[in-house]
């Protein structure tokens, strides 16, 4: 089932520049119907949510289907869908939770593969909680994450395993559900960063094994947003802070404060417009995403391997996104050139892919890059083939 790039591009408004975005694992463009649906919000009545006026009602509809929405895409009923000001808030006020059971003798692992959002929260919570981290490493001549590299750091005192469904900086994908098998064998939890999967794949919190998981609208089409995911029976063991007043209900009592009404209606009609990738696809709205996101891979996977090979030819590139198992992200340095160089050539070439690490801190540094990463090409749903033109021929351009 082929996707119809054209018509995603249509109704993607930012296109019309005319530059050929590759900067989507920082942030993907907006189409009209998001756009739209954020208006209707701002614009419509709205107050608390409630059950008495028209302002109380239209705030707890759009709530209410923005967690039906969230939780279609990632698998898990809509009671366990936390949302939050970014992936990195809801990680660090996740992981203070947590900690609070934390003690000495107890360990935490976590991965230098990992965005620094799902290192350094894990890692200052267990350091007040007087707790020891452990980080299992990966190999840097193939990127690759393997189980074993978890295994190594495991035992019986581990509570909690923070990893990457996949990298931002060079797009591995772990193995998470044998990571998910050998962490639950020593008792311990495991959770997610799906905030670059999710822009890529079809998610599946029970199917990836993880206890928790988050994942930003913002990466996937949707507004800047943060979401947590977890079984309903679950986040009710644990005990957030929260205001006295404010309500201890799942989810809300992981909630601060008054949610963004408009953030969450973009975020519905995203998941929406994701659902309806794929024309022709039937059933519910999960079987919808099922389909499209399959298509998806297949589209993106195709112009990954034509950026590929292009690079290849080209010479003098060193391409460090090598992993069997990879999203359609590149991560690549030009021999004499450094990477803000190269970034910036590129974008007089109206080629947008931006340098730097990312984020992913520690995985530069062991690549060898240091604190300065490389250039980084990310697909979304609206790349097109004349976009990946564009880049090689800039490319070109630049080497030559």
């Amino acid at each position: 089932m082929a996707l119809d790039i054209a018509a995603i591009r249509a109704r993607t408004p930012a296109l019309k520049s005319g530059t050929a975005r590759f900067d989507a694992p920082g942030g993907t463009q907006t189409p009209q119907p998001v756009i739209d649906a954020i208006t209707e919000a701002l614009t419509g009545p709205l107050a608390n949510r409630g059950t008495v006026t028209e302002g109380e009602r239209h705030a707890e509809r759009i709530v209410t289907e923005a967690r039906a929405a969230l939780g279609d895409l990632i698998g898990v009923e809509p009671r366990g869908i936390v949302f939050g000001r970014s992936s990195t808030q809801l990680a660090y006020d996740l992981s203070r939770t947590l900690a609070k059971d934390w003690g000495p003798g107890d360990e935490v692992v976590v991965t230098r593969l990992d965005h620094d959002s799902n290192i350094r929260p894990w890692v200052q919570a267990a350091e007040a909680a007087g707790a020891t981290v452990r980080r299992a490493d990966f190999d840097p001549a193939t990127g690759e994450l393997e189980p074993g590299h978890i295994e190594a750091v495991l035992s019986l005192h581990t509570r909690l395993v923070a990893v990457t469904a996949a990298s931002n900086l060079i797009g591995t994908r772990p193995d998470l559900p044998a990571i998910a098998r050998l962490t639950h064998g020593v008792g311990a939890l495991l959770h997610v960063d799906a905030v670059h999967y999710a822009s890529h794949a079809a998610v599946d919190l029970a199917g990836l094994g993880a206890d928790t998981l988050v994942c930003s609208p913002y990466k996937f089409l949707g507004p800047h947003l943060g979401v947590l995911a977890g079984r309903p029976e679950f986040l009710e063991t644990l005990r957030p802070d929260k205001l006295l007043p404010s309500s201890d209900a799942v989810p809300e009592r992981f909630e601060l404060g008054t949610l963004p009404y408009e953030l969450l209606a973009g975020a519905r009609a995203a998941v929406d417009f994701l659902a309806d990738l794929a024309p022709g696809a039937g059933g519910g709205r999960r079987q919808r995403l099922i389909a499209a996101f399959t298509a998806l891979e297949e589209y993106e996977d195709a112009l990954r391997g034509r950026i590929e090979r292009g690079l290849a030819e080209l010479g003098g590139i060193t391409v460090y996104s090598r992993a069997a198992r990879r999203t359609p992200t590149l991560l690549f340095t030009v021999e004499g050139l450094a990477p803000a160089e190269v970034y910036r050539r590129l974008a007089e070439h109206g080629v947008d892919a931006p340098a730097g690490s990312f984020y992913a801190l520690e995985a530069s540094r062991r690549l060898g890059l240091g604190d300065g990463g490389g250039v980084r090409v990310g697909l979304a749903p609206y790349t097109s083939e004349e976009d990946v033109d564009r880049l090689l021929a800039a490319l070109g351009a630049i080497v030559g």
